[in-house]
């Protein structure tokens, strides 16, 4: 999922550790990634004909892709507000929490991050998802339903960490 950007978009808030990710991304883009570009643009240049040189093309939409994902990040960090899980307390789902759920019968444990640290895949959900939005404040043994693409289904808290 892209997001927006602009002057006027609200805060949106992540963990330091996707902060810090975001970080270490724009710089390695910004210091390590533009001078690799520059490089292969310049021995480009000595094949001869720019117009019919393949080479020099694909390393000048590289150079294009990298300069659009650092004004992305680079705005994007702007508009962050980090926060820290309270990982300590157990008693509400908060960012940061491992939640383990009973739905349908089977249990399936959940982490709540950050919109751009999701990964379905790996059990981490944004805040932003609609199970995200769901847990979040909620207590062990509430139940929850939650609206997906799929359908309506029911999730009882079984464990906070």
């Amino acid at each position: 999922m892209r997001y927006a950007l602009c002057e006027n978009m609200p805060d949106q808030i992540i963990s330091q550790e996707g902060y810090d990710k975001l970080k270490k991304e724009v710089d390695h883009l910004t210091n390590i990634k533009r001078k690799e570009i520059a490089e292969r643009i310049e021995k480009a240049k000595e094949l001869g004909d720019l117009s019919e040189n393949a080479e020099y093309q694909d390393a000048k939409d590289e150079q294009a892709f990298n300069e659009g994902r650092i004004m992305e990040i680079t705005n994007l960090l702007k508009n962050l507000t980090v926060i820290e899980g309270d990982n300590k307390n157990n008693y509400e789902i908060t960012m940061g929490s491992n939640v383990t759920v009973k739905v349908n019968g089977l249990e399936k444990k959940y982490t709540i991050v950050s919109f751009n640290e999701a990964d379905p895949v790996e059990g981490k959900i944004s805040n932003e998802s609609p199970l995200g939005v769901a847990f979040l404040g909620k207590k062990k043994g509430n139940k929850v339903k939650v609206h997906t693409p799929r359908g309506e289904s029911e999730y009882e808290i079984i464990k906070i960490d």
